[in-house]
Formats: structure tokens, C-alpha cells, sequence
């Protein structure tokens, strides 16, 4: 399927809620949940879940959701994921992948990294303009989601919540330079954490820093009492 018939799937208001809330959770979501999430008949919400599976936005699997196996441990469920492939359209056509892993190549075999990182940390320093450094997680949280980074708050322990006391790292479910990072890690991921240090301000009561994890953007924001513990 091209990627403009894939994304014109999203155009069902129902199908967009359920991509959605699928693709915000980080896990595997089955059926009734999301169904529940999008307020739709269990029936309807399969459909269209699989409808998204067809276009290849999502995956699906089958699992057993109760936790046990053998005897009595039900019937498995078909549950779903983001797709981990990208799609875009672009009219007329442009690659502008192909140029920026050209230029990440031709930066790293210079050894330019110093040097994209000072350029990263001024564009995010002209993003924020004259605004203040990041005053907490909530706004780095609205500035990265602006940004496309999808973050959400992990608790110490890994429960997540925005409202619990201890839940004070932000991590990020989306690298926007993911393509380009996958083929140049240490280049790409230096200058992200970069370009979020200049976006976040230096002096704030925030801080980002490198702690990657598998599908997850390389970055993590913190309140700067982290520094201390």
C-alpha cells in the first residue's frame, strides 16, 4: 500500500481515535480497551483495528491477556501496536532523508560533531526565543509534544502518572530523527540532546540527558532535583 493511501485510512474519525490511543500507549492494547478509549462497540473498533493493520500503520498479535497459559487460561486475544514503519507523503516529491544522511555522513567522517552540536543547542535557543527556560515538566512536556517527541511521565520504578509525587522523568516514545539516528547513533542522538538542552534553557528548574532505550528517543528530561539524588 503507498503511504498516501495508508494515511488517507486515518480520514474515518473512529479509526483516527483508535490509532491514536493505540499509539500513545507504548504497549500492546487489545480490543476492549481501545474500544472503551474510543467509546465504540467492541465489534466496530475490531474492524477498524484491523483495518489499520491491512494499512500497515499497525501490528497485531495474539495473546493471552489473563496472564496464565494451559487449561482455563481462555481463549488468546488479538491485541495491537504502532507500526514501526514510517510513512509520509510529500507533493511534488522531495528526499529530504537522503539528504540529511548524506550530510551526516559527510559531518561524521569530518568529525564535526562539536560543531553540530553548538549549531543544534543555538537552534534550540532560537526556538525558545526570548521565553524563559522550561519552567517544569509540564511545559517541557507541551514543548516536546509540539515537537513531535510524544513524551510521557515515568515514575521511578516505571509507573507512569503525571500526577504521582515521584514522577519526574519525561521520556519520549518518538525520535523525530529516527531514521537518520538509526544509521548514525552516536552524531544524531548528540545533537538532539543538544538542540533540547538550547529548547529547555540551561538555568531552568529542568535538564535533559542522554539515557536511551530501545524504541524510545535517546533523550530523557528530568526536574533538576534529579541531579542531586
Amino acid at each position: 500500500m503507498k503511504d498516501i493511501d495508508a494515511i488517507a485510512v486515518l480520514q474515518d474519525p473512529v479509526r483516527r481515535r483508535l490509532y491514536e490511543y493505540v499509539a500513545a500507549q507504548g504497549r500492546e492494547v487489545g480490543r476492549n480497551e481501545a474500544a472503551e478509549a474510543a467509546g465504540v462497540a467492541r465489534t466496530l473498533a475490531a474492524h477498524h483495528l484491523d483495518k489499520l493493520t491491512e494499512a500497515g500503520l499497525l501490528e497485531s498479535a495474539s495473546r493471552r491477556l489473563t496472564g496464565r497459559s494451559g487449561p482455563g487460561a481462555g481463549r488468546p486475544a488479538k491485541v495491537y501496536t504502532r507500526s514501526q514503519a514510517e510513512r509520509s507523503v510529500s507533493l511534488p516529491a522531495r528526499d529530504y532523508r537522503t539528504a540529511a544522511e548524506l550530510l551526516a555522513e559527510a559531518a561524521e567522517e569530518a568529525g564535526l560533531d562539536a560543531g553540530l552540536c553548538a549549531a543544534a543547542r543555538s537552534r534550540g535557543e532560537a526556538l525558545r526565543g526570548s521565553a524563559a527556560p522550561c519552567g517544569g515538566l509540564e511545559e517541557a512536556m507541551e514543548m516536546l509534544a509540539a515537537r513531535g517527541y510524544e513524551p510521557h511521565v515515568e515514575a521511578v520504578g516505571g509507573v507512569e502518572g503525571v500526577d504521582h509525587e515521584a514522577a519526574r522523568v519525561v521520556r519520549m516514545r518518538n525520535c523525530p530523527f529516527h531514521a537518520v539516528a538509526e544509521r548514525f547513533p552516536p552524531l544524531v542522538c548528540g545533537m538532539n540532546l543538544a538542540l533540547l538542552e538550547g529548547l529547555l534553557g540551561a538555568d531552568g528548574p529542568v535538564r535533559a540527558r542522554m539515557d536511551a532505550r530501545p524504541g524510545e528517543c535517546c533523550v530523557v528530561v528530568e526536574t533538576s532535583k534529579n541531579n542531586d539524588d
